[in-house]
């Protein structure tokens, strides 16, 4: 190929399993990821949003995911998404959400809705806490019964998956997506790769790579989605700094009431001290005064006593 083209990036993404003429490879992709979910393969599906393109490719609003509706009006919506933020998780459960409330409009009955499954296909990991690329969201509880049969969210995590032989379709697609802009022409596809499904692939890859409007249009995303990361970053960092900043203030303002808490514990103590003092001062002026006070008396007794034996002597 005379560019090399990544397959993550959302236009292409779309064409390769969003277009009218890529409509075998979204059912052949769907089959992949959800074999071990569906009663029967899917043979055939409806694109609710097509790939089209006179899509303005450099602009943010313009829809990048997949949705389709297959023969038994089952829902299909499949995204990539390259950069991991905070608030992905709740996008994740509210895209879904959203897809699957659509079917019903005013009058409908609940048992019209459709199972409905939403597929993301990750570049940054979601799941921090474990090694596996797959991660399967239905409604069960926690001994595993299910609610509803009614789909739920599929994870592919590319990062963490790792395979030294192809065994499935499934790990054949993720490997497509993970490796494919490492690909230059059929010649030296590897031994996974020759299959028609994929051939058919990296057909639409070339298409990006040689017709230099496609290209064009590639590289205009490319550089968008870079724009988006970059801003992205930097909003978070800037988030991160500002927490970082609010955390020591909060640090320093802990310690300045901790400070003062601890002067105003001296100065309490130092007043009961004083206290202390002032009534260990007082009791010793009540002392000396009670041990004059006695002296006074037994001044006046020895006085009265001399003078009683004056009157004696006398007599």
């Amino acid at each position: 190929m005379k560019h090399q083209i990544d397959p993550k990036i959302d236009c292409v993404f779309k064409r390769l399993l969003g277009s009218e003429d890529n409509q075998n490879l979204l059912v052949h992709f769907l089959n992949a990821v959800l074999s071990s979910e569906l009663k029967q393969p899917i043979t055939s599906v409806h694109i609710l949003n097509p790939y089209n393109d006179k899509e303005h490719i450099d602009d943010k609003l313009s829809i990048v995911d997949v949705k389709a509706r297959d023969s038994q009006d089952q829902l299909y919506q499949i995204e990539i998404q390259l950069a991991y933020y905070a608030s992905l998780p709740v996008r994740v459960i509210y895209t879904w959400a959203d897809v699957y409330s659509q079917q019903l409009q005013s009058g409908n009955k609940y048992s019209e809705l459709k199972p409905t499954y939403s597929i993301w296909l990750l570049d940054e990991n979601i799941v921090k806490d474990d090694d596996k690329y797959l991660h399967r969201y239905k409604f069960r509880d926690d001994s595993g019964q299910a609610l509803t049969g009614h789909g739920g969210i599929w994870l592919l995590e590319l990062k963490k998956f790792h395979t030294q032989h192809i065994n499935n379709e499934q790990e054949r697609w993720l490997q497509f997506f993970k490796d494919g802009n490492t690909f230059n022409d059929d010649k030296e596809l590897p031994v996974w790769m020759q299959t028609q499904e994929m051939r058919q692939a990296m057909n639409t890859l070339r298409q990006f790579s040689e017709k230099e409007k496609n290209y064009f249009a590639y590289q205009a995303r490319q550089d968008f989605i870079r724009q988006q990361n970059t801003i992205q970053f930097e909003h978070e960092s800037a988030l991160q700094e500002l927490q970082k900043v609010r955390e020591r203030e909060q640090q320093a303002l802990a310690e300045k009431n901790e400070a003062v808490a601890e002067k105003e514990v001296a100065l309490a103590e130092k007043e009961a001290a004083d206290k202390r003092e002032q009534q260990a001062l007082a009791e010793k002026d009540a002392a000396n005064q009670r041990e004059q006070q006695a002296l006074i008396e037994k001044e006046a007794a020895l006085l009265e006593l001399a003078n009683l034996k004056a009157l004696l002597a006398n007599m």
